[in-house]
């Protein structure tokens, strides 16, 4: 998975905010001079999860460009899906609290047409630790830190499907307890952006099989070597800062794993 950073330049004519922090000449398209600038307000929190942001005539004001130019912008942000507009309402912050957008990172499906139904959550144990050597570099941490780690199940029509095992940087997720998730209803995206101010904006993903161990064979109801789907997640923020690290087991026998590709 390719990722990219958009360097930012200054255009003629366009608002001095769009040189501040510029180390190199200026060559990426104005629109998207914007959509980085409109990304630094996602990140400093100017409009929080759930909140509509200006209107693009408000914007274009603001940065002295053209509406189209900030349509373009919010375009592309909209098509990532960190803005959502609703017809006639205006443009919002996504928010993993929404019904269409709080599995966007679950693409587990059922064999079984319109068979998804509710989605439980078993929560097995959360602890604090230091955290170890591989995790800790795929979060970007120092040696020694703390991180949380969470292990959960999620169960589908009474049948468990998913055993993931999540990693937290301790020092962001300060008071998350076993205690907070079990008592949260919502999807765990959501309160860790509503209660930690964290936002998962991208993810990464690594699959491969596997043959289900004891300890995992007990949990998902299968027989020890039973053929699993791993799928190791590494879920970034706003400046591909990594936050999250997560190893899930996936019975695939009544689901597919559906992605798609463009």
């Amino acid at each position: 998975m390719a990722t990219s950073s958009l360097p930012i330049g200054a255009a003629p004519g366009a608002d001095p905010a769009l040189r501040e922090g510029d180390a190199g000449p200026a060559f990426s398209p104005l629109y998207q001079q914007i959509k980085a600038l409109l990304m630094r307000s996602l990140q400093a929190g100017e409009w929080r999860p759930g909140e509509a942001i200006p209107s693009e005539v408000e914007l274009a004001v603001r940065f002295k460009v053209s509406q189209g130019t900030v349509r373009k912008a919010i375009d592309e942000l909209a098509t990532e899906n960190l803005l959502v507009r609703r017809q006639g309402k205006g443009t919002f912050v996504s928010t993993h609290a929404e019904q269409q957008t709080q599995y966007r990172f679950l693409r587990l499906m059922p064999d079984e047409e319109g068979a998804v139904g509710p989605v439980e959550r078993k929560l097995l144990d959360c602890r604090r630790l230091r955290a170890p050597a591989d995790v800790s570099r795929a979060l970007e941490l120092k040696s020694g830190d703390t991180v949380v780690s969470v292990r959960r199940m999620l169960v589908f029509r009474g049948k468990p499907v998913v055993l993931d095992e999540i990693w937290l940087p301790g020092a962001q997720f300060k008071g998350l307890t076993a205690e907070r998730l079990s008592d949260y209803r919502g999807p765990m995206y959501a309160l860790f952006e509503t209660e930690f101010g964290v936002r998962m904006i991208r993810a990464e993903e690594k699959l491969r099989a596997v043959a289900a161990d004891a300890a995992a064979a007990e949990l998902l109801q299968v027989s020890p070597g039973f053929p699993l789907l791993s799928v190791e997640r590494l879920s970034l923020t706003y400046g591909d800062k990594p936050v999250e690290l997560r190893r899930g087991l996936y019975n695939t026998s009544g689901h597919f794993y559906r992605n798609e590709l463009s």
